[in-house]
């Protein structure tokens, strides 16, 4: 496995932390402080910083960065069909776990939903309990509930829904 440079950075939701591999892309995007930096450089560093002060901004809906998450074969499916929620929109855990052709394993889903590696960017956010209930969130759920607060906001003014 490469170095991993990372960086910290002020946003509305507390400081973030970005991690790059070298020729990978970004490897996570975690809530906090998560210790010293190895490295304020990189290209893809900086771009996610622009990328994630423009989506807070209100000017950015989806992002295009390299990503090299680690995890799972399952974890990075459920990750990549997270990725495809819309801004402004939630699905469920259910609807996840349907949409890779495996209904009832919602809870295997919300599993591997918290453990994504690169929040906001790959918008775990979105995802919600059945019926639209606020769960769990490794950010913890006031930072949820302001991340979906600003996509209403800065979107079509309307309350999330699920596509």
């Amino acid at each position: 496995m490469s170095d991993i440079a990372t960086t910290t950075m002020a946003s509305p939701v507390g400081p973030i932390t970005l991690g790059a591999a070298p020729e990978e892309g970004l490897v996570f995007v975690g809530l906090g402080a998560h210790g010293a930096e190895r490295s304020a450089a990189g290209s893809v560093l900086e771009e996610a910083r622009r990328q994630l002060i423009a989506y807070f901004a209100g000017e950015l809906r989806e992002f295009t960065l390299p990503l090299a998450p680690r995890g799972t074969p399952f974890q990075r499916r459920v990750w990549e069909e997270v990725a495809r929620v819309p801004y402004g929109t939630t699905a469920t855990y259910g609807d996840i776990a349907r949409r890779l052709g495996h209904p009832g394993s919602g809870r295997a889903v919300g599993a591997a939903v918290g453990r994504n590696p690169t929040a906001i960017v790959v918008p775990c956010h979105r995802v919600v309990g059945a019926g639209g209930r606020l769960t769990g969130y490794a950010g913890g759920l006031e930072r949820k509930r302001f991340l979906l607060a600003h996509e209403r906001r800065r979107g079509n003014g309307r309350a999330p829904r699920s596509p």
